[in-house]
């Protein structure tokens, strides 16, 4: 989501300047590709770039026919053949070994139902949801209809489906996809001709709270701002939680345990890290976050600190069940031998990242499928 929401801001600022712009996107990839489906890069006409739609090999030649579709106002859908091994350029000198197809479109001002309209309300929703771009494979030189369609998972649309006689499969499509939260292209056909569909399944920024705003926190809140999650950071001591201390975009707040869920909103992409350092804070916030049975909490310190509270919790006469203990990591992050803070942070990001993909933790290396499913 981080880039999608450095394409909006890019946009935005290039509608300031009354620039003209393009936005680029995958919609295909056969074989490898170093961006999956849904890559994409917005193109301002004087060339400008903001995201990236391979890992630097596509971008010049994409730039040069986006400036071409800002001129006609009319979308083009580009191929890019890796396998070629007679293209210097773009066959066996890039090494992915794969088919992309990649559909510019001219992103006018004027239509309120514009492709970065629908991403900017896409960014602003707190829930999973579809973009739909539809494309021709078949008969190039026919208008591409291109991202006309957001779909969320509480069902509601914007924009609207540039094929009318599809209306009822791109619904059936898009309940499908939102049940196996998926990303894919669908072929259909529509007045004789053959289109494809590609769903773009958009997952709403993770959401991370962090309780402690210590000085290992610092590289922590950075790397996920980097990351373009939504980052807030809670103390009880008021000379720590500054916001002059952390990342521009961090929000910091001075706030007891108890006051921590009243402060923040919590929603199934809000992850919690305990690093305040005080035992007394890190045991009241765990409790409370635990009857709460919010997604992940990662908590720093030995076991033998988590297994103290749990005994206390006991005596107390308000022990905390499996299904409310399900949520904690302690000890935080994984097992890569971190030692500095900058390392610790990596180690409890690259956690919650996999938690959060469902993804078990292994090297690439050993992956014998694809690294990208769509």
């Amino acid at each position: 989501m981080k880039e999608i929401r450095d394409i909006i801001t890019a946009y935005e600022q290039a509608v300031v300047e009354k620039k003209r712009t393009a936005l680029a996107t995958v919609v295909q990839v056969e074989g490898s590709s170093y961006r999956r489906a849904g890559a994409r890069m917005l193109i301002t006409e004087d060339g400008r770039l903001t995201g990236a739609i391979s890992g630097g090999c596509l971008e010049g030649d994409a730039m040069r026919k986006a400036l071409h579709v800002i001129n006609e106002q009319r979308p083009m859908l580009v191929t890019y053949d890796t396998m070629d091994e007679d293209d210097a350029t773009l066959g066996v000198g890039l090494g992915c070994q794969g088919i992309i197809q990649v559909l510019i479109e001219p992103v006018l001002p004027a239509d309120p139902l514009n492709p970065l309209a629908l991403l900017r309300q896409a960014a602003a929703r707190r829930q999973p949801g579809l973009l739909a771009t539809v494309f021709s494979l078949k008969n190039r030189r026919q208008a591409q209809p291109g991202t006309r369609l957001y779909v969320g998972a509480d069902g509601q649309t914007l924009g609207g489906f540039p094929l009318p006689g599809l209306e009822g499969r791109w619904q059936a499509d898009s309940q499908l996809l939102l049940q196996q939260r998926s990303s894919q292209w669908v072929a259909h056909e529509e007045g004789g001709e053959s289109y494809l569909i590609f769903y773009d399944y958009l997952l709403p920024s993770v959401s991370l709270v962090v309780l402690g705003a210590g000085n290992d926190v610092m590289p922590l809140a950075d790397m996920a701002d980097q990351l373009g999650w939504e980052v807030r950071v809670l103390d009880g001591r008021a000379n720590y939680a500054r916001p002059d201390r952390f990342a521009s975009a961090c929000q910091v707040l001075v706030a007891k345990p108890e006051e921590v869920l009243q402060r923040v909103p919590v929603d199934e992409w809000t992850v919690f890290a305990l690093m305040t350092h005080n035992y007394n804070y890190d045991k009241a916030a765990l409790h409370v976050l635990c009857r709460r049975q919010v997604r992940y909490v990662a908590m720093l310190g030995p076991k033998k600190k988590i297994a103290r509270m749990l005994q206390e919790f006991e005596e107390e006469g308000r022990p905390l069940s499996e299904a409310e203990l399900a949520a904690v990591h302690s000890p935080a992050g994984l097992d890569i031998g971190a030692e500095t803070s900058a390392e610790i942070a990596l180690s409890i990001l690259a956690e919650i990242k996999a938690f959060l993909s469902g993804r078990r933790l292994h090297s690439l290396r050993d992956k014998v499928t694809a690294i990208h499913a769509v």
